[in-house]
């Protein structure tokens, strides 16, 4: 087992992130020292927190991150991420919109015609 801040490092995690998790039921840490109230953390905690660090990192909301752990399907995981990739995709085409928009109203500001 790893105290929290040994996991925190492993899992790229930090020890706020680990604290809250639990707060919210998303991550709990398997044992809790009734003497010391050290968290301590498994292997199979180490899969979850992984799986979490990459949910947050491909922009899911803490909801969406609860909503999948509770359902703990990796069909649903795959089908899930295929559905924000294309959100994501959607999001930067209208970046990319914005982006042009900008430059055509700079351009029309300094006179430029195209």
């Amino acid at each position: 087992m790893y105290r929290i801040g040994e996991f925190a490092t492993m899992t790229e995690l930090t020890k706020e992130t680990l604290r809250y998790y639990a707060e919210i039921k998303l991550l709990e840490p398997v044992y809790v020292d009734p003497d010391n109230h050290y968290k301590y953390y498994d292997n199979h905690s180490y899969l979850m927190a992984r799986l979490l660090f990459h949910l947050r990192r491909f922009g899911f909301s803490i909801q969406e991150m609860k909503d999948y752990v509770e359902k703990r399907s990796l069909d649903d995981l795959e089908l899930i991420l295929q559905e924000k990739k294309r959100k994501l995709s959607h999001q930067v085409e209208e970046i990319e919109a914005i982006i042009k928009d900008i430059d055509s109203f700079i351009d029309e500001g300094n006179g430029v015609e195209k």
